[in-house]
């Protein structure tokens, strides 16, 4: 009969202690990717002028309807200072994604890619505590008039050290893609 009485305790002891370890850990907690439903690029020329605005806007995030995007022309061998703003819009108020981005800026990062004829480069003008790009601010300089497109990626948990992403090269970058839109642009 003490033996019964051991093991029963000793049952009992194992299961209080299995569930006060569980209650140290906490729950895990699953950090889910933000809805990013639009993408706005303003470029305000250099010396003055009219900003322009690129936007990308799929209120419906993953549904069925494409994104509704927008563009204005650029003005040709100009130069132009860019602020990307990400928005979840189906939140009322919109969430502002920009936020995040820029306190998580060493696992995020934009990137540029122009193709085509259009004679655009992008720089950087942001960077994040590593002194590695983020692309929140950037650098946009047009060259003699053409056409192409300018694909912007987010991407996060990247590799920021991999060979060419400082400069702007998404081929080494890896991570995941939070947003993709490509703009058809004109330069005039």
């Amino acid at each position: 009969m003490n033996k019964l009485k051991f093991i029963i305790l000793f049952a009992l002891f194992s299961v209080v202690l299995s569930c006060s370890d569980d209650d140290e850990s906490g729950p895990i907690i699953i950090n889910e990717e933000e809805v990013i439903t639009t993408l706005n690029l303003t470029l305000t020329p250099v010396g003055g002028g009219m900003p322009v605005v690129l936007s990308s806007r799929d209120l419906d995030a993953d549904g069925p309807n494409p994104p509704v995007v927008t563009v204005e022309n650029l003005t040709a061998n100009t130069t132009y200072q860019g602020v990307l703003e990400v928005l979840n819009e189906t939140e009322s108020p919109a969430e502002d994604i920009t936020e995040e981005v820029a306190e998580e800026d060493e696992d995020h990062q934009f990137f540029f890619q122009v193709i085509g004829n259009a004679t655009v480069t992008v720089s950087y003008s942001d960077t994040d505590a590593d002194n590695n790009p983020v692309g929140i601010q950037v650098n946009l300089t047009t060259g003699d008039a053409s056409t192409g497109d300018m694909v912007v990626t987010l991407r996060h948990l990247l590799d920021k050290f991999g060979t060419g992403v400082s400069d702007g090269d998404i081929t080494n970058a890896g991570g995941d893609t939070d947003v993709e839109v490509t703009f058809p642009i004109t330069v005039q």
